[in-house]
């Protein structure tokens, strides 16, 4: 693997996980808001805010390949 395609695999690991870490702190603000004005967490703005979680482990399993296709754009 070359220096392109490190720094390629790296930028995807880095937007990955930083979906992951947005969307764990978007979803436990939005329970601690529901905490502090008592009202009750729903099940719908929850999933929604966790969509990017979902993302960001697609990502990160699908790296390699996301990595190559990036460094091939580069190449060009």
């Amino acid at each position: 693997m070359d220096a392109q395609e490190r720094g390629a695999l790296m930028l995807v690991r880095f937007v990955a996980v930083a979906l992951i870490g947005m969307s764990a702190v978007e979803t436990g603000l939005y329970a601690v808001l529901c905490r502090q004005h008592q009202t009750a967490v729903e099940i719908m703005p929850c999933v929604i805010r966790s969509l990017p979680l979902i993302a960001g482990v697609l990502i990160l399993v699908k790296s390699r390949s996301l990595a190559v296709w990036i460094s091939d754009l580069m190449d060009l």
